[in-house]
Protein backbone atom coordinates (compact mmCIF):
# COMPACT_ATOMS: atom_id res chain seq x y z
CA UNK A 1 0.00 0.00 0.00
CA UNK A 2 1.24 3.40 -1.04
CA UNK A 3 1.63 6.38 2.10
CA UNK A 4 -1.19 7.83 -0.08
CA UNK A 5 -3.27 4.95 0.27
CA UNK A 6 -2.61 4.56 3.17
CA UNK A 7 -3.42 8.44 4.48
CA UNK A 8 -6.72 7.98 2.52
CA UNK A 9 -7.40 4.39 4.47
CA UNK A 10 -6.70 6.48 8.17
CA UNK A 11 -8.87 9.81 6.90
CA UNK A 12 -12.02 6.98 6.47
CA UNK A 13 -11.42 4.93 9.47
CA UNK A 14 -10.91 8.60 12.14
CA UNK A 15 -14.05 10.18 10.18
CA UNK A 16 -15.91 6.93 10.49
CA UNK A 17 -15.31 7.24 14.30
CA UNK A 18 -16.23 10.68 14.45
CA UNK A 19 -19.59 9.93 12.05
CA UNK A 20 -20.19 7.18 14.36
CA UNK A 21 -19.99 9.67 17.67
CA UNK A 22 -22.19 11.77 16.71
CA UNK A 23 -25.87 11.75 18.03
CA UNK A 24 -29.60 13.49 17.16
CA UNK A 25 -30.49 16.30 19.32
CA UNK A 26 -27.42 16.69 21.68
CA UNK A 27 -24.64 18.61 20.15
CA UNK A 28 -21.14 17.36 20.41
CA UNK A 29 -18.07 19.60 21.12
CA UNK A 30 -14.73 19.14 19.06
CA UNK A 31 -12.90 18.80 22.07
CA UNK A 32 -14.97 16.18 23.20
CA UNK A 33 -14.87 14.16 19.95
CA UNK A 34 -10.74 14.39 20.38
CA UNK A 35 -11.05 12.85 23.97
CA UNK A 36 -13.30 10.35 22.88
CA UNK A 37 -11.32 9.42 19.74
CA UNK A 38 -7.62 9.88 21.78
CA UNK A 39 -9.35 6.70 24.48
CA UNK A 40 -9.84 4.55 20.80
CA UNK A 41 -5.68 5.09 20.15
CA UNK A 42 -6.56 8.30 17.27
CA UNK A 43 -4.04 10.79 18.07
CA UNK A 44 -6.15 13.70 16.36
CA UNK A 45 -5.88 17.26 16.18
CA UNK A 46 -8.91 19.91 17.04
CA UNK A 47 -8.15 21.00 13.61
CA UNK A 48 -8.22 18.14 12.19
CA UNK A 49 -11.23 17.34 13.61
CA UNK A 50 -12.95 20.70 12.84
CA UNK A 51 -11.59 19.86 8.49
CA UNK A 52 -13.45 16.17 8.61
CA UNK A 53 -16.61 17.82 10.01
CA UNK A 54 -16.44 19.92 7.58
CA UNK A 55 -15.95 17.42 4.87
CA UNK A 56 -18.50 15.28 6.23
CA UNK A 57 -21.36 17.91 6.15
CA UNK A 58 -21.21 17.84 2.84
CA UNK A 59 -21.84 14.34 2.19
CA UNK A 60 -23.50 13.54 5.32
CA UNK A 61 -26.98 14.99 7.18
CA UNK A 62 -25.13 16.74 9.88
CA UNK A 63 -25.67 19.92 10.91
CA UNK A 64 -23.13 22.60 13.34
CA UNK A 65 -24.66 25.44 15.78
CA UNK A 66 -22.10 27.86 14.79
CA UNK A 67 -20.70 28.79 18.46
CA UNK A 68 -17.27 28.49 19.72
CA UNK A 69 -16.01 26.23 20.72
CA UNK A 70 -18.54 24.54 17.75
CA UNK A 71 -20.76 21.66 18.38
CA UNK A 72 -21.71 19.79 16.07
CA UNK A 73 -24.77 16.64 16.16
CA UNK A 74 -26.90 14.65 13.22
CA UNK A 75 -29.66 17.09 11.52
CA UNK A 76 -33.18 16.08 12.84
CA UNK A 77 -34.57 15.18 9.42
CA UNK A 78 -31.07 12.69 8.67
CA UNK A 79 -32.33 9.15 7.85
CA UNK A 80 -31.37 6.68 10.51
CA UNK A 81 -29.80 4.32 7.47
CA UNK A 82 -27.04 6.76 6.96
CA UNK A 83 -25.54 4.39 9.64
CA UNK A 84 -25.39 0.64 8.90
CA UNK A 85 -28.21 -1.33 8.53
CA UNK A 86 -29.89 -2.97 11.01
CA UNK A 87 -29.90 -6.76 10.46
CA UNK A 88 -33.44 -8.96 11.24
CA UNK A 89 -32.90 -9.90 14.54
CA UNK A 90 -31.64 -6.40 15.64
CA UNK A 91 -34.79 -5.23 13.99
CA UNK A 92 -37.23 -8.12 15.37
CA UNK A 93 -35.49 -7.17 18.97
CA UNK A 94 -36.31 -3.14 18.60
CA UNK A 95 -40.24 -4.20 17.33
CA UNK A 96 -40.40 -6.46 20.56
CA UNK A 97 -39.14 -3.62 22.98
CA UNK A 98 -41.34 -0.56 21.31
CA UNK A 99 -44.44 -3.10 22.44
CA UNK A 100 -43.68 -4.34 25.25
CA UNK A 101 -41.04 -1.77 27.03
CA UNK A 102 -41.88 1.58 25.72
CA UNK A 103 -44.36 2.25 28.68
CA UNK A 104 -41.57 1.78 31.15
CA UNK A 105 -38.51 3.96 28.94
CA UNK A 106 -38.40 7.62 30.07
CA UNK A 107 -40.22 9.97 27.56
CA UNK A 108 -36.78 11.61 26.44
CA UNK A 109 -35.25 7.87 25.78
CA UNK A 110 -38.03 6.68 23.64
CA UNK A 111 -38.02 10.31 21.53
CA UNK A 112 -34.00 9.34 20.91
CA UNK A 113 -35.57 5.51 19.88
CA UNK A 114 -38.23 6.36 17.37
CA UNK A 115 -35.91 6.81 15.11
CA UNK A 116 -34.49 3.12 15.65
CA UNK A 117 -38.31 2.33 15.83
CA UNK A 118 -39.03 3.36 12.62
CA UNK A 119 -35.87 1.75 10.81
CA UNK A 120 -36.74 -1.93 12.41
CA UNK A 121 -40.47 -0.99 10.74
CA UNK A 122 -39.20 -0.34 7.57
CA UNK A 123 -36.20 -3.22 7.96
CA UNK A 124 -39.19 -5.47 8.32
CA UNK A 125 -41.58 -4.61 5.78
CA UNK A 126 -39.78 -5.94 2.97
CA UNK A 127 -38.58 -9.51 4.76
CA UNK A 128 -41.90 -11.22 4.80
CA UNK A 129 -40.17 -14.54 6.51
CA UNK A 130 -38.96 -12.00 9.55
CA UNK A 131 -42.86 -10.16 9.46
CA UNK A 132 -44.61 -13.43 9.72
CA UNK A 133 -42.49 -14.28 12.64
CA UNK A 134 -43.41 -11.17 14.45
CA UNK A 135 -47.25 -11.86 13.89
CA UNK A 136 -46.73 -15.61 14.95
CA UNK A 137 -45.22 -14.45 18.67
CA UNK A 138 -47.29 -12.67 21.63
CA UNK A 139 -46.43 -12.22 25.11
CA UNK A 140 -49.40 -12.75 27.67
CA UNK A 141 -50.15 -13.00 31.18
CA UNK A 142 -50.04 -15.56 33.15
CA UNK A 143 -53.17 -14.33 35.24
CA UNK A 144 -56.54 -12.68 34.46
CA UNK A 145 -54.89 -9.61 31.86
CA UNK A 146 -56.43 -6.39 32.91
CA UNK A 147 -56.68 -2.92 31.39
CA UNK A 148 -53.82 -0.63 32.46
CA UNK A 149 -54.74 2.24 34.19
CA UNK A 150 -54.78 5.90 32.81
CA UNK A 151 -51.44 7.76 34.09
CA UNK A 152 -51.10 11.33 33.76
CA UNK A 153 -47.97 11.75 31.20
CA UNK A 154 -46.70 15.21 32.55
CA UNK A 155 -46.35 13.59 36.04
CA UNK A 156 -44.79 10.20 34.33
CA UNK A 157 -42.47 12.53 32.53
CA UNK A 158 -41.47 14.09 35.03
CA UNK A 159 -40.93 11.29 37.43
CA UNK A 160 -39.00 9.23 34.47
CA UNK A 161 -36.52 12.27 34.02
CA UNK A 162 -36.24 12.52 38.35
CA UNK A 163 -34.99 8.88 38.49
CA UNK A 164 -32.75 9.12 34.91
CA UNK A 165 -31.10 12.40 36.84
CA UNK A 166 -31.09 10.67 40.43
CA UNK A 167 -33.14 13.94 41.87
CA UNK A 168 -36.17 14.36 43.77
CA UNK A 169 -39.35 15.44 42.54
CA UNK A 170 -42.32 17.61 44.25
CA UNK A 171 -45.66 15.92 43.79
CA UNK A 172 -49.42 15.35 44.58
CA UNK A 173 -51.07 12.13 45.16
CA UNK A 174 -53.88 10.55 46.22
CA UNK A 175 -54.33 6.87 47.77
CA UNK A 176 -56.05 4.33 47.11
CA UNK A 177 -59.91 5.00 48.13
CA UNK A 178 -62.97 6.61 47.54
CA UNK A 179 -62.38 8.73 50.84
CA UNK A 180 -58.47 9.62 50.03
CA UNK A 181 -57.47 13.02 49.98
CA UNK A 182 -55.00 14.68 47.80
CA UNK A 183 -51.64 15.46 49.26
CA UNK A 184 -48.19 16.45 48.48
CA UNK A 185 -45.11 14.72 49.01
CA UNK A 186 -41.41 15.12 48.19
CA UNK A 187 -39.84 11.99 47.03
CA UNK A 188 -36.37 10.32 46.68
CA UNK A 189 -36.73 7.94 43.46
CA UNK A 190 -35.25 4.79 43.50
CA UNK A 191 -36.43 2.30 40.70
CA UNK A 192 -39.49 1.52 38.62
CA UNK A 193 -41.52 -1.81 38.69
CA UNK A 194 -44.02 -3.36 36.43
CA UNK A 195 -45.80 -5.22 38.39
CA UNK A 196 -49.19 -6.68 36.14
CA UNK A 197 -51.01 -3.67 34.15
CA UNK A 198 -49.38 -1.25 36.84
CA UNK A 199 -45.96 0.03 37.08
CA UNK A 200 -45.17 1.63 40.97
CA UNK A 201 -42.37 4.20 41.84
CA UNK A 202 -40.47 2.64 44.79
CA UNK A 203 -39.17 5.53 46.46
CA UNK A 204 -38.76 7.66 50.13
CA UNK A 205 -39.72 10.37 51.40
CA UNK A 206 -37.88 13.42 52.12
CA UNK A 207 -39.52 13.01 55.39
CA UNK A 208 -38.69 8.97 55.92
CA UNK A 209 -36.49 6.76 55.64
CA UNK A 210 -38.99 3.91 54.98
CA UNK A 211 -39.12 2.66 51.09
CA UNK A 212 -42.36 2.62 49.84
CA UNK A 213 -44.21 1.96 46.55
CA UNK A 214 -46.46 4.82 44.53
CA UNK A 215 -48.78 3.67 41.69
CA UNK A 216 -47.93 5.87 38.62
CA UNK A 217 -51.23 6.22 37.42
CA UNK A 218 -52.17 7.84 40.96
CA UNK A 219 -50.12 10.58 40.68
CA UNK A 220 -51.87 13.84 40.17
CA UNK A 221 -48.94 15.70 39.00
CA UNK A 222 -45.29 16.08 39.41
CA UNK A 223 -41.67 18.10 38.10
CA UNK A 224 -38.29 17.54 39.04
CA UNK A 225 -36.82 19.28 41.82
CA UNK A 226 -32.81 20.48 41.32
CA UNK A 227 -31.92 19.08 45.05
CA UNK A 228 -29.82 15.40 44.56
CA UNK A 229 -31.88 12.31 45.19
CA UNK A 230 -31.08 10.49 48.98
CA UNK A 231 -31.03 6.86 48.24
CA UNK A 232 -30.90 4.20 51.30
CA UNK A 233 -26.76 2.87 51.95
CA UNK A 234 -28.19 -0.79 51.77
CA UNK A 235 -31.38 -0.81 49.41
CA UNK A 236 -31.35 -3.18 46.65
CA UNK A 237 -33.96 -3.29 44.28
CA UNK A 238 -33.27 -6.93 43.39
CA UNK A 239 -33.59 -7.71 47.19
CA UNK A 240 -36.51 -5.25 47.86
CA UNK A 241 -38.74 -7.22 45.14
CA UNK A 242 -37.79 -10.99 46.70
CA UNK A 243 -38.48 -10.03 50.05
CA UNK A 244 -42.08 -9.72 48.64
CA UNK A 245 -42.40 -6.01 48.88
CA UNK A 246 -44.32 -5.77 46.10
CA UNK A 247 -46.76 -8.85 46.93
CA UNK A 248 -48.12 -7.03 49.93
CA UNK A 249 -47.89 -7.63 53.16
CA UNK A 250 -51.00 -9.70 54.58
CA UNK A 251 -50.66 -7.69 58.20
CA UNK A 252 -49.82 -4.35 57.57
CA UNK A 253 -48.91 -3.99 60.74
CA UNK A 254 -46.24 -6.39 60.45
CA UNK A 255 -43.24 -7.22 58.06
CA UNK A 256 -43.33 -8.94 55.56
CA UNK A 257 -41.56 -12.51 56.75
CA UNK A 258 -40.63 -15.82 55.16
CA UNK A 259 -42.45 -19.02 55.51
CA UNK A 260 -41.33 -22.31 55.01
CA UNK A 261 -44.34 -23.39 52.57
CA UNK A 262 -45.51 -26.73 52.27
CA UNK A 263 -47.71 -28.25 49.34
CA UNK A 264 -49.16 -31.23 49.23
CA UNK A 265 -50.65 -32.76 45.51
CA UNK A 266 -50.75 -34.99 43.51
CA UNK A 267 -47.80 -36.21 41.12
CA UNK A 268 -49.53 -34.73 37.89
CA UNK A 269 -50.03 -31.40 39.45
CA UNK A 270 -46.02 -31.19 41.35
CA UNK A 271 -44.84 -31.84 38.02
CA UNK A 272 -45.62 -27.98 37.09
CA UNK A 273 -43.18 -27.14 39.75
CA UNK A 274 -40.30 -29.12 38.60
CA UNK A 275 -40.35 -26.89 35.34
CA UNK A 276 -41.35 -23.14 37.09
CA UNK A 277 -39.98 -23.02 40.55
CA UNK A 278 -41.45 -21.12 43.80
CA UNK A 279 -37.49 -20.65 45.12
CA UNK A 280 -33.89 -21.58 44.69
CA UNK A 281 -34.54 -24.14 47.76
CA UNK A 282 -37.74 -25.63 46.33
CA UNK A 283 -37.52 -29.34 46.76
CA UNK A 284 -40.29 -32.18 45.74
CA UNK A 285 -40.91 -35.10 47.42
CA UNK A 286 -42.78 -38.62 47.10
CA UNK A 287 -44.63 -38.83 50.14
CA UNK A 288 -46.60 -41.81 49.07
CA UNK A 289 -48.03 -43.84 45.79
CA UNK A 290 -49.31 -40.95 43.99
CA UNK A 291 -48.92 -37.84 46.77
CA UNK A 292 -46.09 -35.38 46.24
CA UNK A 293 -45.01 -32.24 48.90
CA UNK A 294 -43.17 -29.50 47.36
CA UNK A 295 -41.38 -27.54 49.90
CA UNK A 296 -39.86 -23.96 49.63
CA UNK A 297 -39.00 -20.75 51.57
CA UNK A 298 -41.01 -18.03 49.72
CA UNK A 299 -42.34 -14.62 51.28
CA UNK A 300 -45.92 -14.60 53.24
CA UNK A 301 -47.53 -11.88 51.52
CA UNK A 302 -51.37 -11.24 50.23
CA UNK A 303 -49.93 -12.02 46.55
CA UNK A 304 -49.15 -15.49 47.42
CA UNK A 305 -52.14 -16.54 49.40
CA UNK A 306 -54.64 -15.39 46.06
CA UNK A 307 -52.08 -17.42 43.94
CA UNK A 308 -52.72 -20.49 46.32
CA UNK A 309 -56.45 -20.22 46.04
CA UNK A 310 -56.61 -20.29 42.00
CA UNK A 311 -55.33 -23.79 42.68
CA UNK A 312 -58.47 -24.87 44.23
CA UNK A 313 -59.07 -28.32 45.27
CA UNK A 314 -55.71 -29.56 43.38
CA UNK A 315 -53.50 -28.88 46.47
CA UNK A 316 -54.80 -31.10 49.17
CA UNK A 317 -53.03 -30.20 51.86
CA UNK A 318 -51.34 -26.47 52.67
CA UNK A 319 -48.73 -25.89 56.31
CA UNK A 320 -47.97 -24.27 57.93
CA UNK A 321 -51.00 -23.12 59.49
CA UNK A 322 -51.01 -19.40 59.05
CA UNK A 323 -50.85 -19.74 55.46
CA UNK A 324 -53.82 -22.49 55.03
CA UNK A 325 -56.30 -20.23 57.12
CA UNK A 326 -55.08 -17.09 54.90
CA UNK A 327 -56.58 -18.86 51.98
CA UNK A 328 -59.31 -20.52 53.47
CA UNK A 329 -60.57 -17.37 55.08
CA UNK A 330 -60.50 -15.95 51.18
CA UNK A 331 -62.95 -18.55 50.03
CA UNK A 332 -64.96 -18.37 53.09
Amino acid sequence: MSSQEKETSNSLYRQWQILSRLTTGKWMGTRELQETLQREGIEISLRTIQRDLNQISQRFPIESNKTVPQGWRWRSDAPIQSLPHMTSSQAVTFMMVEEHLKHLLPPSLIEEMNPWFELAKRSLSTQNNVRQWINRVRIVPASQPLIPPVVDKHAQQAIYEGLLQDKQIECIYRARGPESEERGYTLNPLALVQKGSIIYLICTRHDKSEVQTFALHRFKSAKVLEQRALHPVDFDIDAYIESGALGFRVDFNKPTELVQLELFMNKADALYFSESQLSKDQSITQVSDDLFKVVANVPFTSQLVWWLRSFGKKIIRIEPLDVFNAVHEIEN
